[in-house]
């Protein structure tokens, strides 16, 4: 590991940055060095601008993917090198485009996770549905984060790294009983290969699901009908 690598990873972790953050700011700023083949410390604006045309034009990187390059090389040159740039004009940041999803109705979504033909994943995604939950929160829940006294779930350490609470509707309290007590899972809720580690997001992303129809497989991510709404 280079010195200038090891004190950026040194600033990030000094500000509490969650590891899949050092991770992409990483190697975000080693794919930028690879492709001049030099130092960070030694390429200037004009690099900077040179690069980001290259992942727009030539890359063909999403205003998502190139929002990641941007803060990982805002924070490289602004925290750890303590550049005195105007950073707005020397590293600006793609104006993302706002689109309106595709929401499926509740039967679509019963569809959706009929397809999913495991026990643990369907109850994954079903928690991730009806809880709100992204994947990776879903995924490091433990049995004792259900309160079916008060009927929410606590999520712990979770987007932002921050604590909170959410509803547990009764439905999804039923799933996750029949789901726990086929399992009866300890120490996670959704346990991987070894019961001492929960599953991976990966894992949960890459099982096999029966075929969908067209609609959901164009809906992509986020087409889900409100929260409120239960299913059938």
């Amino acid at each position: 590991m280079t010195p200038l690598r090891q004190r950026m990873l040194e600033d990030m972790q000094v500000r509490n940055l969650s590891a899949n953050t050092q991770h992409a700011y990483l190697d975000n700023v080693a794919r930028f060095a690879r492709h001049f083949g030099r130092s960070p410390a030694d390429l200037g604006p004009e690099e900077i601008r040179a690069y980001q045309v290259y992942l727009i034009r030539e890359r063909h990187l999403a205003p998502s993917s190139l929002e990641i390059a941007v803060c990982a090389l805002r924070f490289l040159y602004t925290v750890t090198l303590q550049k005195p740039w105007p950073i707005d004009a020397v590293i600006p940041a793609p104006k993302k485009p706002r689109r309106l999803p595709v929401v499926l109705s509740a039967e679509e979504v019963a569809h959706f996770l009929a397809c999913v033909s495991a026990l643990k994943h369907r109850a994954i995604l079903t928690t991730c549905y009806a809880a709100g939950l992204r994947v990776s929160e879903a995924v490091h829940l433990r049995p004792t984060d259900l309160d079916s006294r008060r009927m929410v779930i606590r999520v712990v350490q979770g987007k932002g790294q921050r604590d909170r609470y959410v509803m547990l509707s009764p439905t999804l309290l039923d799933t996750l009983r029949d789901w726990w007590r086929t399992e009866r899972p300890r120490s996670w809720l959704f346990p991987g290969d070894h019961p001492e580690h929960p599953i991976t997001s990966h894992a949960v992303r890459e099982h096999p699901m029966d075929p969908l129809p067209p609609r959901l497989l164009s809906a992509g991510a986020g087409a889900l009908p409100p929260l409120s709404a239960p299913l059938p």
